[in-house]
């Protein structure tokens, strides 16, 4: 190979990052605030900086350069040169070290000592001081990258959000535990390919498995103090770059066949992504690539006293997505996400701080319609967080068009009800009908809604059936960290126990409100392991708990309530697969007769009668009959009753018509098979789920 010039070429301020092409690279990186900015270079190990080469053009506050003969796999950084004036908002300090943000693979690790902070983190005028140690060696480099994959035939499944199943899951906690696996395989996406993880996906009918963040991240100091890591990896640094934990052979091609696989068994791939913040923290954090790059144009800042940041998301710093760069740093983030590995959607973290302005959120905000209107990004599946910690930040339903949300409401709403709390007879109604008063806007759909009882955050299905209280004592905060009100009930005993009567009422109930949502309208989404009755001891904020207490106990699934749960969560995906009435695309209002005396959807009690007004404002009601109808496509009506009793009691309903029917499921006998109904009333066990079907013939068939 030629010698490496010891200058470089004037390059092209376009595209952003390290782009190779075979025969050298390009390098650009923005700043608008910078005096300088130079390239460093590394040997092949990371170690040791090679060369040091300033920038010889800066065009449009892009600083670039051309390096001729460079290899992929060349290991570098960035050093930027500017006024370090923290009052200002600037924090350029030459002597550390900064990560390319459109680094696509890294190299090293990170190391938490003082150097890495642009301040001297003892003296008394803090970080107005100003450190002169060299970060590099506890620093973290980028590394260049060939984008060259074979995707032979690989085609994006494109499942439609109303037959969309999502799988929210860990890469690392959903195979550290599977067994055959080879060990260094375990938790990456190795094993997130392997045929046997996707034939359970398959068997189960997921349509979707939502990753939580795969983009690297870092770990936070304070945890491991304490012995403990950041498991959850919402503490993004590298939105280019595939976290190097989740790589078993340190290529990033892993994750394209992981995909390519996934894809192959018609499963779709979304990935939470984390753009709210960074891992640099507050204006006390590190300095490690964009504080170091251009503090002002990159983070949110009080505008009175730009020494510090803005902390919608809690975190310490607010990424400033009104900069044009940082915005276009975003979008090509999401890209090149979905052009260079496949990715089908989204689910965006905080995602209310990605729609701040300088006035608060606004659903016209640039990023939201950024995202709406391009030719990539507004043809993949886009899910929000729809809540930050800022002023206003509960925004549910205020996304706009193109933009599904996760629904809390129907989750603690779902969870009162089949706790037996007074009033919820009518606010499950709203969840079973698609939470219209929310979403109902705009011309959204009922699938704006992403229905769930259990995610990542909070307890898990069989812990909210388990637990009273939070038991997050292993996170080190004094049990006060997580949701305080959880809306669950141990039924008598705090966690394990062998007493048979409160084992088989939990089986029930979570039975029974995973009923609830996969026979509701709206897009239906199941916590990986909570079919297999995945407990975390009752911790309801397992973020740092890298170990058994998140990882998916597989053993499990060989258990005999284990086999019943996985087997009906199967079972009704596929009701909900194979009758299109329970994933309808439009909002049901009961204001359209599918046939005559039959409407859309009809509300009634157990007696069969239609219910009154006074009677969806009875507290102490908790049973209800739902029933929709709609058309197949030969012409005929199928008619979908769902029978809910939340009583401590069991309770016989009448059937409101038409008959004959056919019972389909009941969550209180999962094993029992359809059969044919002989008479018009149906018995529903207490805190149980009763779905029947009645069909009526087309005109003339």
């Amino acid at each position: 190979m030629a010698a490496r010039p010891d200058r470089l070429l004037a390059g092209s301020p376009y595209p952003l990052g390290a782009t190779y092409d075979g025969l050298g690279t390009n390098f650009a990186v923005f700043s608008a605030n910078a005096s300088g900015v130079d390239l460093c270079l590394f040997d092949q190990q990371g170690r040791r900086e090679i060369a040091r080469l300033p920038m010889p053009e800066h065009t449009d506050e892009v600083w670039h350069g051309y390096l001729p003969d460079s290899p992929a796999g060349l290991v570098y950084g960035y050093r930027a040169r500017g006024p370090y004036d923290p009052q200002r908002g600037h924090r350029f300090n030459p002597h550390k070290l900064l990560l390319d943000p459109y680094a696509r693979r890294l190299a090293g690790s990170l190391k938490t000592v003082e150097a890495l902070y642009g301040y001297r983190v003892n003296s008394a005028r803090g970080d107005l001081s100003f450190d002169r140690r060299d970060s590099a060696p506890a620093m973290l480099r980028g590394v260049v990258t060939s984008e060259l994959f074979d995707w032979a035939d690989d085609r994006p499944p494109n499942i439609p959000l109303a037959d969309t199943v999502i799988y929210e899951a860990h890469v690392r906690g959903l195979s550290m535990l599977f067994p055959g696996l080879r060990p260094r395989e375990r938790g990456t996406f190795a094993a997130l390919g392997e045929p046997a993880v996707i034939d359970h996906l398959r068997r189960l009918g997921i349509t979707a498995v939502e990753l939580m963040p795969v983009q690297a991240f870092v770990q936070d100091d304070h945890l491991l103090q304490k012995g403990l890591r950041n498991y959850w990896g919402y503490n993004t640094l590298g939105f280019f770059a595939v976290e190097p934990r989740y790589l078993s052979n340190g290529s990033t091609d892993e994750m394209r066949v992981a995909v390519r696989r996934l894809h192959a068994a018609g499963i779709e791939v979304i990935l939470d992504v984390v753009y709210n913040h960074t891992a640099e923290g507050s204006e006390l954090g590190p300095t490690l690539a964009f504080r170091g790059l251009d503090n002002a144009s990159y983070y949110r800042l009080l505008p009175d006293n730009p020494r510090h940041c803005i902390n919608d998301t809690g975190t310490g710093n607010t990424l400033n997505l009104s900069h044009p760069r940082v915005l276009q740093m975003v979008m090509d983030s999401l890209r090149y996400w979905v052009t260079s590995y496949h990715v089908d959607g989204f689910r965006f973290d905080l995602g209310v701080t990605l729609g701040r302005e300088s006035n608060g959120f606004d659903p016209g905000a640039g990023f939201l319609d950024a995202v709406r209107q391009d030719p990539v990004l507004s043809r993949v599946k886009l899910i929000a967080e729809p809540w930050d910690l800022g002023p206003g930040g509960y925004q549910l339903g205020q996304l706009p068009p193109g933009f599904s949300e996760w629904n809390d409401k129907f989750r603690d709403g779902v969870r009162r009800f089949w706790r037996g709390d007074e009033g919820h007879r009518a606010i499950l109604a709203d969840c079973v009908a698609g939470s219209s008063p929310i979403f109902e806007r705009r011309g959204r759909r009922p699938y704006a809604s992403i229905n769930y009882v259990a995610s990542h955050d909070g307890f898990t299905l069989l812990d909210t059936v388990s637990y009273a209280e939070r038991h997050n004592e292993a996170n080190g905060e004094d049990n006060k960290d997580g949701h305080s009100e959880n809306f669950s009930a141990n039924w008598g005993v705090e966690g394990p126990t062998e007493d048979p009567w409160v084992l088989e009422l939990r089986g029930r109930l979570q039975r029974a409100m995973l009923a609830t949502v996969l026979l509701s309208q709206g897009t239906p989404m199941v916590l990986a392991g909570d079919e297999l009755g995945r407990t975390q001891n009752g911790n309801n904020n397992a973020y740092c708990q890298d170990d058994e207490t998140s990882w998916i106990d597989w053993s499990s699934a060989a258990s005999p309530d284990g086999r019943t749960l996985s087997a009906f969560t199967a079972r009704l995906i596929a009701l909900r697969r194979r009758h299109s009435v329970l994933r309808c695309s439009h909002y049901l209002h009961g204001r359209e007769e599918i046939v005559p005396g039959i409407r859309d959807i009809d509300w009634f009690d157990e007696m069969g009668d239609p219910l009154t007004p006074e009677a969806w404002k009875n507290p102490l009601a908790h049973l209800l009959t739902v029933r929709r109808a709609g058309r197949e496509s030969d012409g005929s009506a199928a008619i979908l009753t769902c029978f809910f009793n939340a009583d401590s009691e069991d309770h016989d309903f009448r059937i409101p018509g038409p008959l004959p029917a056919r019972l389909l499921i009941d969550s209180a006998a999962p094993h029992d098979p359809e059969r044919d109904l002989t008479d018009d009333k149906v018995s529903v066990r207490a805190r149980s789920v009763l779905l029947v079907r009645s069909v009526v013939a087309a005109e003339g068939g």
